[in-house]
């Protein structure tokens, strides 16, 4: 199960990064109408929230800095950032590191209980299960928001 579960976690992030880095550096900022935030903010809360669930982000884990729960997190939005924002292209390269971190979680970690139930996921391993699948959604938004991006700068 285990080996399955992050060959799905490579296969999602090797093709969410290779998403982005395809896309024309003008359009990451863009806030489309009718979208609550940028392709930018998606990248930097796909890093956070994966932090978050595979290693404990903020408390646990000190592979980013504190500052990204004001930037990424759930509720967040680019108009209400203040300070340093992380370049998108920083964002990738942890985004890379976060994945090669993923992959050396021992097999049997996986197996352990949450401390109490989260959306559902009772898990460690379910927990990475539901990540995989909270990043692919946000890869089908920023897919969304490209195209949005791209027809209305053609008009």
């Amino acid at each position: 199960m285990s080996e399955l579960l992050f060959k799905s976690f490579e296969l999602t992030r090797s093709f969410f990064i290779k998403n982005v880095e395809e896309m024309d550096e003008e359009i990451l900022h863009v806030q489309p109408e009718g979208f609550n935030n940028s392709i930018h903010w998606h990248v930097g809360h796909v890093l956070t929230v994966a932090e978050q669930f595979m290693f404990g982000f903020p408390k646990n884990s000190s592979n980013l800095p504190a500052g990204y729960m004001e930037l990424f997190a759930t509720g967040t939005k680019p108009a209400d950032w203040k300070g340093d924002v992380p370049s998108v292209k920083e964002l990738t390269a942890q985004l890379r590191e976060q994945l090669a971190r993923i992959k050396e979680i021992p097999a049997e970690h996986l197996n352990e209980k949450l401390p109490k139930p989260f959306l559902g996921q009772e898990t460690y391993g379910e927990l990475a299960n539901f990540g995989i699948f909270h990043e692919a959604i946000h890869l089908g938004k920023m897919q969304e928001m490209k195209r949005v991006i791209e027809y209305t700068s053609k008009k």
